[in-house]
């Protein structure tokens, strides 16, 4: 990276504009962007059932208005208690809660940023292994998540159709196929959990 390409910007004194609960609004220069009060980011979780079934979650998001499909995901560190977790134990917890399903251990994919020009947020990837069905998911108090367990084979084209639907597709869901199917690409088989490297710790 040369850095004597950075713009003005990019050196400019960091202000926060706005306080909220889970957000708040910052400027650098003439930039202005979007920052989370959790430190630690988010997760995405490839998982993938015995059956070899995809989960989704749906659920209603306030923001867009409308019922999206996602997978299942969460903030790492945004409980009181738990400030310091992880990635890869927040995967944890959140495929639990929301799906119903525990994993053995989670490995890591990717990560990157969730939209660049609006949000310094960054998403991490990880796969979780060797599901086991323990509850029905749904998720916490707040929310009321819809589980769908999707064949592998048939995962994209169901996706398209629930667009069709009226669903609101999250277009990372594709890039989670890929890597479900190109896990090598990042030092790791996609069938097995050997070669995968280990985020934060578990």
């Amino acid at each position: 990276m040369n850095d004597i390409n950075k713009p003005e910007d990019a050196s400019a004194p960091l202000e926060t504009l706005y306080q909220g609960r889970w957000l708040r609004l910052r400027r650098r220069g003439r930039w202005e962007f979007a920052e989370r009060n959790n430190p630690g980011g988010a997760v995405i979780i490839l998982a993938v059932t015995p059956e070899d079934k995809v989960l989704f979650v749906e659920q209603y998001r306030v923001a867009v208005q409308q019922f999206t499909i996602e997978m299942p995901a969460g903030l790492v560190g945004d409980l009181a208690d738990q400030e310091h977790e992880g990635a890869l134990i927040a995967a944890q917890r959140e495929l639990e809660e929301e799906t119903g399903y525990r994993c053995s251990h989670v490995t890591f994919v990717h990560e990157g940023p969730s939209s660049s020009g609006m949000s310094n947020e960054i998403i991490a990837f990880v796969r979780a292994h060797d599901l086991v069905k323990v509850g029905n998911g749904g998720g916490d108090a707040t929310e009321n998540i819809v589980v769908h367990e999707v064949s592998r084979r048939e995962a994209g084209a169901w996706l398209v159709a629930r667009a069709k639907d009226g669903y609101s597709i999250d277009p990372k869901l594709f890039a989670g196929l890929w890597f479900l199917e190109h896990a090598e690409a990042f030092g790791g088989p996609s069938s097995s959990p050997a070669g995968h490297s280990q985020l934060h710790g578990s």
